[in-house]
């Protein structure tokens, strides 16, 4: 009689898992646990949130030292100058009517900025110098546009332009008087010649280094005429032309102070006046504390162009 051995030769062991199944509480080979998803969902939205936290603490980090590392010259600057000027002071070599300390002209200083006239005198000076300034671009770009273009021109008015640019301001306004009287026009013609030509020279030297290679290139691509002067010329030449800019700032501002000493207008009343006011009173303090506001606008103005010039050079790739 045959027996049936397949049953029980095949049958699994008790505690033994059939073939091709899985052990129990162990995961079968190719699958994936139902919550294996919401973790690595969560994980990565963990490590999401650590890298912005840390990229955010980085920029801000970053932010606080370049402000930093911008102002503590100017605040070290500050302190050497009224160390300086305390030093003087104290050496004895005029007297304290003459020349006062920081801590008589300080809070002379805080009393005319929190007064409503100082700041109508600031207004009409910087509206002054805003005014003068703007008509000095327009002249000095017109100029120096045609002046670097035309070898004629060049050879007629490139010395002119720099002999008017040597020449001191103040030396403008017996003859701006003469014509203008005392009036605002007296005070942007002389604003005028004292900035226009340091404007015009430098957008001509801008102009003047412009790489060969880059007209070439530009007449190659079809660059004539106006063309070539505004899509290749004046972004080539614009580092030298924005160091002109500033130096015609400078005499600007320097000519319109010189104005407002020599040319009052009535009664009005503006920095230069204030100025002159105060010397005239023998008020060492307030005229010192004067000269400290004209100061501080000046510096304001420079970081001012010392923005957009790093800025440029950023774009440029010259600045790391």
């Amino acid at each position: 009689m045959a027996h049936d051995t397949t049953s029980r030769h095949d049958a699994p062991a008790p505690g033994v898992p059939e073939p091709g199944t899985a052990p129990a509480g162990t995961i079968a080979e190719g699958t994936v646990p139902a919550d294996t998803g919401a973790a690595d969902g969560r994980l990565d939205r963990e490590l999401a949130g650590l890298d912005a936290l840390e990229l955010g603490g980085a920029a801000r980090g970053r932010a606080l030292q370049r402000a930093w590392s911008a102002v503590w010259p100017i605040i070290t600057a500050v302190l050497i100058a009224l160390l300086a000027w305390q030093a003087v002071v104290w050496s004895g070599w005029k007297p304290s009517y003459v020349l006062p300390g920081p801590k008589d002209t300080l809070p002379v200083l805080w009393d005319h900025v929190t007064t409503s006239s100082f700041w109508s005198a600031v207004g009409l000076t910087m509206r002054r110098a805003l005014i003068g300034y703007a008509v000095s671009v327009a002249f000095g770009v017109v100029i120096g546009a045609l002046v670097s273009q035309f070898r004629v021109l060049r050879r007629a008015f490139g010395s002119l332009i720099t002999g008017l640019q040597t020449m001191p301001s103040i030396a403008w306004f017996p003859l701006a008087i003469m014509l203008f009287k005392l009036s605002e026009s007296a005070i942007l013609f002389v604003v005028v010649l004292g900035a226009a030509p340091s404007i015009a020279n430098g957008l001509i030297a801008g102009v003047d280094y412009t790489p060969p290679i880059l007209l070439r290139a530009g007449k190659v691509m079809g660059l004539r005429g106006p063309n070539l002067y505004r899509h290749l010329i004046m972004p080539a030449s614009l580092p030298s032309f924005v160091a002109g800019l500033k130096q015609g700032w400078a005499f600007a501002w320097r000519s319109l102070m010189a104005g407002e000493l020599l040319v009052i207008i009535g009664s009005t009343t503006s920095l230069g006046v204030l100025l002159s006011q105060a010397r005239e009173l023998n008020d060492a303090p307030g005229m010192i504390s004067y000269m400290i506001v004209i100061l501080i606008v000046g510096i304001v103005i420079d970081q001012l162009f010392g923005v957009v010039d790093r800025a440029i050079r950023e774009r440029w790739g010259l600045d790391d």
